[in-house]
Formats: C-alpha cells, sequence, structure tokens
C-alpha cells in the first residue's frame, strides 16, 4: 500500500493543476445556471483532451525525455511557439489564480481584505514551499492537498442535498441563448485545464522518475488516470454544488471570479449554517491554493528547460530565476495593472482556446512518431479518440473565435 501511494505523484500534480478556476467557479455556476443539464459537456470534454494529456507522460516514460525534448526534435519552431506563448500568458494566468485565491482568503481568514496584500502573501509562501522542498515536498504535499480537497467537497455536497428546496433533473440541455454558448464554450475550454498542461505533467513525470527506481509506463499512466479521474469527480461535484445550492435562488452572480467565489461562501455559510463554514473554507481554498502552487512550479520549471533547449547552456539556478521573473511579474500586474485584469485575462483564456489544437496535433504527431518507441505508441482505440479529439478541438476553436468576434 505504501509503495503503491509512493508512485502516485505526477498524476495529482496534475488534479491539483487543473482543478481551480475552472471547478470552483465554472462547474458551480454551471450547475447554478444549468442544473445537472452540463453534465455531458464535462464528460465529452474529458473524452476528448484526455490522450492529449497522456501523452505527455506516455512520451518521457517511453524515451526518457519530456515533451520539450520532442518539441525540439519536431523542428525548433514549434519550441520557439511554445516559449512565446508560454511567455504571453503565465504572467497573467499566475496573477487571475492568485487573486482568486486571495479573494478568498481575505473572506475567509480575514486579518486584511487587501488583496495585493494577500497576493504577496500567497506568493512568497509558495516560493518558500517550491524553494524549500523542490519536488519531493510538493509531490508528498499534493497527495494531501487533493484528498483533502475532495473529501471537504464531498462532504459539502452532502450537507447540501438536505438542504435544497429546488426541483432537480439529470434531464441534458444545451444551452440556446448567447449567453448560455459563450458559457458553454468557456466552461469546456478550461475543462478540466489547458492542453499545455500536459507539458507540465512530462516534466514532472522526468522528476518522479529520477526519485522512484524503475517507476515504468504502467505505473505513470496508472497514476494519471487517477489524478483524471479526480477532476472529472471533483468538476461533477462542483456542479452538484452549484446545483443543490444555487439553482432557482434567485441570485444575481458576478461574472469577476473574486466576487463570485466570495457570493459562493456567503451562499453555502446561508444554506448550510455556520456549522459547515469550516469545510465549505477548506475545499474553495484548498482548490485554489493547490491551483496556485503547482503552476508557480510548473512555469517556471518548463521555462527553465526550454531556455536551456533553446541555448543549450545549462544554467545552475534557472528555475529559480523564472520562479522570481514570474513571482515579480505578478505582483507587478497586481499592482499597476489591476484596472486591465480582465483584458489580460481575456487575452491569456483566448491564447489558451485558440491554441488548444496545436498542442493536440503536436503530442499527438509525436507520440505517433519515429521519436517514440514502437511498442510504446498507442492503441488504435486511443488513436480514434485522438483524432476524433483534434476534429473536435478544432472546430471548438473555430466556434470560439466566431462568437467572440
Amino acid at each position: 500500500m505504501y509503495n503503491a501511494l509512493k508512485r502516485l505523484g505526477p498524476g495529482l500534480l496534475f488534479a491539483g493543476a487543473a482543478v481551480g478556476v475552472s471547478h470552483l467557479v465554472q462547474s458551480t455556476r454551471a450547475g447554478a445556471d444549468f442544473d445537472f443539464g452540463l453534465i455531458w459537456a464535462l464528460l465529452l470534454v474529458h473524452l476528448f483532451k484526455y490522450p492529449f494529456f497522456q501523452y505527455g507522460p506516455r512520451y518521457t516514460l517511453a524515451t526518457g525525455e519530456c515533451l520539450l525534448d520532442g518539441y525540439r526534435k519536431l523542428g525548433n519552431p514549434v519550441l520557439i511557439t511554445y516559449f512565446i506563448l508560454t511567455f504571453a500568458t503565465m504572467f497573467t494566468i499566475q496573477t487571475a489564480l492568485t487573486i482568486v485565491t486571495a479573494g478568498l482568503a481575505s473572506t475567509l481568514f480575514g486579518i486584511t481584505t487587501d488583496t495585493v496584500t494577500w497576493s504577496a502573501i500567497i506568493t512568497v509562501t509558495c516560493m518558500f514551499i517550491l524553494l524549500l522542498g523542490r519536488y519531493k515536498l510538493l509531490d508528498k504535499l499534493m497527495k494531501v492537498i487533493v484528498l483533502t480537497l475532495t473529501i471537504s467537497t464531498l462532504i459539502t455536497v452532502m450537507l447540501a442535498i438536505p438542504e435544497t428546496t429546488a426541483p432537480h433533473s439529470l434531464k441534458q440541455v444545451f444551452p440556446k441563448s448567447d449567453a448560455g454558448m459563450a458559457f458553454l464554450i468557456a466552461f469546456m475550454g478550461w475543462m478540466p485545464a489547458p492542453l499545455d498542461i500536459s507539458i507540465w505533467h512530462s516534466l514532472w513525470t522526468m522528476e518522479k522518475r529520477k526519485n522512484i527506481p524503475g517507476y515504468s509506463l504502467k505505473n505513470s499512466i496508472t497514476d494519471f488516470n487517477i489524478g483524471y479521474s479526480s477532476t472529472i469527480v471533483l468538476g461533477i461535484l462542483f456542479m452538484a454544488l452549484g446545483a443543490l445550492i444555487m439553482f432557482g435562488s434567485g441570485e444575481v452572480f458576478s461574472n469577476n471570479a473574486t466576487t463570485f467565489s466570495e457570493q459562493l461562501i456567503a451562499l453555502y455559510t446561508g444554506n448550510l449554517g455556520e456549522v459547515a463554514y469550516i469545510i465549505i473554507a477548506i475545499a474553495a481554498f484548498t482548490t485554489m491554493f493547490s491551483t496556485t502552487l503547482t503552476t508557480l512550479d510548473a512555469s517556471p520549471r518548463a521555462m527553465s528547460y526550454t531556455t536551456r533547449l533553446l541555448m543549450g547552456k545549462y544554467h545552475r539556478n534557472s528555475y529559480m530565476w523564472w520562479m522570481i521573473i514570474l513571482a515579480t511579474g505578478t505582483i507587478a500586474i497586481l499592482l499597476f495593472f489591476l484596472s486591465e485584469m480582465k483584458t489580460l485575462i481575456d487575452i491569456a483564456t483566448i491564447l489558451s482556446f485558440v491554441t488548444a489544437p496545436f498542442y493536440a496535433i503536436i503530442n499527438f504527431r509525436l507520440i505517433c512518431s519515429s521519436h517514440t518507441p514502437e511498442k510504446d505508441k498507442p492503441g488504435i482505440s486511443l488513436k480514434i479518440i485522438s483524432w476524433l479529439g483534434i476534429i473536435f478541438l478544432t472546430g471548438f476553436t473555430i466556434w470560439y473565435v466566431i462568437t467572440l468576434f
């Protein structure tokens, strides 16, 4: 049992990175607006994104390299494109995650209501954890965080069931209004996460392989499936919370993630009572803190590795410097560009949407190429899902752009 738990890691880090705004805000909002009617969308997007996320650890365990090494083998333009896209979005994404976490911390813990102060505290805390313990501490910590998150969310759902008053239905629906369609696009686009997280997962798998001798492809796929399944379960649980607590409540919900989170906590407390407050607080804050922590590790790790490949030089403290750059940029945006936050997030969101087919095609091309050993290439069923996924994501992206403009 201990050895089995010891081999878990990158898959749970994936879950920690994925379960954030997409679950706490988007899944809850889906339940609040559509009851249980969008479960089909949650399951469908998980199915079609599954192969491209899985190809990260698959390629790493098959070759001993991460996806970024593979991107370079496909040509420097692919690696340079990744570098540009990541640099263009990582500051805004980190800021968006941190500010939502800070908003929750302010609501839950008090001390100060200043979002920038809380953001600085959270960023420094995350940096301390990562620089002190590096991957090993993150690996151990995330097992506790994901387990705590799952248990606290499940308990909250169980508390909400007897308190619900609105009639509920499992009938699946397709939004017909422009606003409903726009939400569906955003919901599916960020569920469970943007596809570039496959690169982070690949890097975490490399670290896991260093720490666990004999860590195999079978271990990695099992670990990934557990992490991926947890994003599905948590997505449904947060949707259930939205349906049970918010659906039919008449509450007008803010489009701002921080304000929505505050409304979420207030509604839970009002409907379930003060006794449930601590459980709700743990579920909500753990959701966002885990995402903020894993993202602060993953972006610097990926950028450090990418610059090493592009420059052909290894710098010992590159990971630390990229983390400092990301943390500094995050605080700078909060101090000087907070009023432009919506525009910056919109830009990052659009890039995440429109680049999904790019990552899907590149990952699929790499895993099926001569750079991957024949025995480790995906089977026919995974290839069929991959082709369907590429068609789905490409059509989804075109639909998103048309709707946007």
